[in-house]
C-alpha cells in the first residue's frame, strides 16, 4: 500500500465479521484473540478528526505516515485539553477575588426597608434646595438602615467601626456650620469614605484603601437585593400590606385636611409650618424624583454592604523581594546625608539671619520663601513614597536587619520632620509679606498633615505597624474635620484685615470671592472697604433659603449685614487701589 494512500474507513455500524474483512482489505493486522494481550487503542490520526473516535479506533498504524498522523492526533488532543482548561480557568474568578467575595446576604429586614424608604423621602424633600443640616438629616436614617442590616447578619459593633461612623457624621456637620464650598466638598467626600470603611470594617492597607470606596460596588447589587426582599415579603404577607397602606393613606389625609384648616386659622402657625415643611412645587417633580432615586440607591447600597461586605483584608499583597543590606542601605544613607546637608544650610540661615543670605542671592524675602515651599512640600510627599518602597524591599534576615531598617528609616523620618518645619516656616514668611489666601492655607494644612503621617510612621517602627493603616485614615479624616471647623475663609479674612491694619494694603478684589464665613472678619474694615468687600458676598446670599439648606455661617452673615447695611459708596469699588497678594497674575 503506498504511503500516500489513505485506507478506507469502515462504518461504525458494520458487524464484527464485516469489520474484520474491511481491515484485511486495508492491509491491517487482524485483531488479537481473547488469549492475546489487548494493546492500548491508538489515537485517531489528524486527517480522521471529523470521524467519531469509535470509527478511527479500528485503524492501526502500519506506516511512517500513519505514525506521524497518530502523533499529530495526540498533539491535537493535548491542545484541545489545554484550551478547555484555559476556558475553565477564565470563567473562574481570580484567587484574590474569590477570597474577598462576600457571602450571599440574608433577606433584608423590614426595619432596613423602612429606613431606606425614609432616606429616599427625606432626600427628595430636603436635598433639592442646597446643602446644610439636611445632609445630617438624610444620613441618620441611612445609617440606621445599615445598622439593622449588619445586626441581622450577626456583625458586632467594634470600636473602629464606631470611630468611622461617628467621624463620618461629624464631617457632615461641616456643611451645617460653614458656607465655603471647598471645605464642604472635602468634608462630604471624606464622610463617604469613612462611612464605607465603617461598613467594611477593614484594617489592612488594601482594606483601608479599597474599602473607603468599596460601597460603590454595592450600588447595583443593593438594588437587586432590596427588590428581591420586597417581592418576597409582598408575596408572603399580602394580607398585612393592605391595612398598612390604608392606615397611611388615612393618616396623610387627616394631616392635609386639618393642617390646611389650622394654617388658614392662625398666621403664626402658618409661618412656623411653612418654615419647617419643605416647599415642593409640581414643576420640581422630575428633580425631586431623581433625588428620591439617589437616596434610595445609596441607602440600599449601604445596607447591602453592611449585610455582606467584601473581605478586602483577605486580598494578599505579595511582599517585595528582600534586598541585601548593602544594596538596600546605601541609597537611603546617601539620601539621609543629602537631607542633613540641606538642614545644615537652613540652620546656618537661621543663625546668620535671612537678610544676610538674601543679600547674597539677590532675592526678596517673599520670593525666597515661595521659591522653596513647593519644593519642600514635594520632598516631604516623595519621602513618604520612598519609605513605603524601602519598607517593602527591606532585608528580613533577622534581628540585625530589623535594627538596620529601624535606624536608617528612623533617621530619614526625623530629617523629614525638620524639612516639614522648614516648609511651614517659609510659608509663614510668605504670608507675612503678601497675606493669606485659600491656596496657601490649603497647602500649609497638607504639609502639616504629612508631618503627622511621618510621626505615625515613626511610632509604627517602635510599637508595630498593624494599626498604621487605620491610624493614617483616621488622621486624614480628623485633618479634614479640623480644616472645616477652623473655617479657612474666615481665617483668610482675619489675616488680611490684620495685615491692612498694620501695613495699610489689602486686595479687596480677592476678598470679594470669599464665602459668607468671612463676613464677621470683613465687617471690621472701615468704609468704603467694608461695603466693597461685602457687596459681592451679599449678592450670593439667599435670605429666603429654608432652614435646612442654610448654614450657620450664612445666617450669621445675613444678621450682620442686616444690622449694619452696606454703604451706597460700594458702587465706587472699582476706583479703589488693589493690593498685591503675591499671586503671579496680580
Amino acid at each position: 500500500m503506498p504511503d500516500d494512500a489513505q485506507p478506507s474507513i469502515p462504518s461504525p455500524a458494520l458487524s464484527e465479521g464485516e469489520a474484520a474483512q474491511a481491515r484485511a482489505r486495508a492491509g491491517a493486522t487482524p485483531a488479537a484473540g481473547p488469549q492475546d494481550a489487548v494493546p492500548e487503542p491508538p489515537a485517531v490520526p489528524a486527517y480522521l478528526q471529523q470521524y467519531p473516535p469509535e470509527t478511527a479506533a479500528y485503524m492501526q498504524p502500519q506506516s511512517a505516515l500513519q505514525m506521524r498522523q497518530q502523533q499529530q492526533w495526540q498533539q491535537w488532543q493535548a491542545h484541545q485539553h489545554w484550551q478547555q482548561q484555559r476556558q475553565k480557568k477564565a470563567q473562574e474568578p481570580p484567587a484574590w477575588r474569590a477570597g474577598v467575595r462576600p457571602a450571599p446576604p440574608a433577606r433584608i429586614r423590614a426595619a432596613s426597608l423602612w429606613a431606606v424608604l425614609a432616606t429616599a423621602l427625606l432626600s427628595a424633600l430636603f436635598l433639592g434646595d442646597g446643602l446644610g443640616p439636611n445632609l445630617l438629616i438624610v444620613a441618620v436614617p441611612a445609617a440606621l438602615g445599615a445598622y439593622f442590616a449588619a445586626q441581622a447578619a450577626g456583625r458586632r459593633l467594634r470600636p473602629w467601626t464606631l470611630v468611622w461612623g461617628l467621624g463620618g457624621l461629624a464631617l457632615l456637620a461641616i456643611p451645617a456650620l460653614r458656607d465655603a464650598g471647598w471645605p464642604t466638598f472635602l468634608a462630604v467626600l471624606s464622610a463617604l469614605a469613612l462611612g464605607s470603611l465603617a461598613l467594611h470594617g477593614s484594617r489592612s492597607w488594601a482594606g483601608v484603601l479599597i474599602g473607603s470606596v468599596g460601597i460603590v460596588g454595592s450600588l447595583v447589587p443593593g438594588v437587586r437585593w432590596g427588590w428581591r426582599g420586597v417581592r418576597e415579603r409582598a408575596s408572603g404577607s399580602r394580607d398585612r400590606w393592605g391595612p398598612v397602606i390604608r392606615t397611611g393613606a388615612i393618616a396623610v389625609g387627616l394631616l392635609v385636611v386639618f393642617g390646611a384648616l389650622f394654617v388658614s386659622a392662625d398666621a403664626a402657625f402658618a409661618k412656623l409650618l411653612g418654615d419647617l415643611v419643605p416647599d415642593v412645587s409640581v414643576g420640581e417633580g422630575p428633580w425631586r424624583f431623581l433625588l428620591f432615586l439617589l437616596g434610595l440607591i445609596g441607602a440600599l447600597a449601604a445596607a447591602r454592604t453592611a449585610a455582606a461586605p467584601h473581605q478586602w483584608d483577605k486580598a494578599k499583597i505579595k511582599p517585595g523581594r528582600a534586598r541585601k543590606r548593602l544594596e538596600w542601605a546605601v541609597p537611603l544613607i546617601v539620601l539621609n546625608l543629602l537631607f542633613a546637608a540641606f538642614i545644615g544650610v537652613q540652620l546656618a540661615v537661621l543663625l546668620r539671619g535671612y537678610e544676610a543670605v538674601l543679600d547674597e542671592t539677590d532675592l526678596p524675602i517673599a520670593e525666597y520663601a515661595r521659591q522653596g515651599f513647593w519644593q519642600l512640600l514635594w520632598a516631604t510627599l516623595l519621602t513618604i513614597v520612598v519609605i513605603a518602597f524601602a519598607k517593602r524591599w527591606a532585608p528580613r534576615g533577622g534581628a540585625r536587619d530589623h535594627l538596620l531598617v529601624r535606624c536608617v528609616l528612623g533617621v530619614l523620618c526625623l530629617l523629614t520632620l525638620v524639612v516639614v518645619a522648614s516648609a511651614l516656616s517659609r510659608m509663614n514668611m510668605y504670608v507675612d509679606a503678601y497675606g493669606l489666601t485659600r491656596l496657601r492655607i490649603s497647602v500649609a494644612a497638607m504639609e502639616l498633615w504629612l508631618g503627622v503621617v511621618i510621626v505615625l510612621i515613626m511610632a509604627a517602627g517602635v510599637f508595630g505597624a498593624r494599626w498604621l493603616p487605620r491610624a493614617v485614615a483616621a488622621s486624614a479624616g480628623a485633618a479634614v474635620l479640623a480644616f472645616g471647623l477652623v473655617s479657612p475663609d474666615a481665617l483668610v479674612a482675619e489675616r488680611n484685615v490684620a495685615r491692612y491694619e498694620k501695613h495699610r494694603t489689602i486686595d479687596v478684589e480677592y476678598l470679594q470671592d470669599l464665602s459668607a464665613d468671612a463676613v464677621p472678619a470683613l465687617d471690621k474694615l472701615p468704609e468704603p472697604l467694608r461695603s466693597c468687600a461685602l457687596d459681592a458676598i451679599r449678592e450670593g446670599l439667599d435670605a429666603d433659603a429654608p432652614w435646612y439648606a442654610t448654614s450657620r455661617g450664612e445666617q450669621r452673615a445675613l444678621d450682620l449685614i442686616k444690622e449694619r447695611p452696606l454703604d451706597e459708596r460700594a458702587a465706587q469699588c472699582r476706583d479703589l487701589p488693589v493690593g498685591d497678594n503675591g499671586d503671579d497674575y496680580r
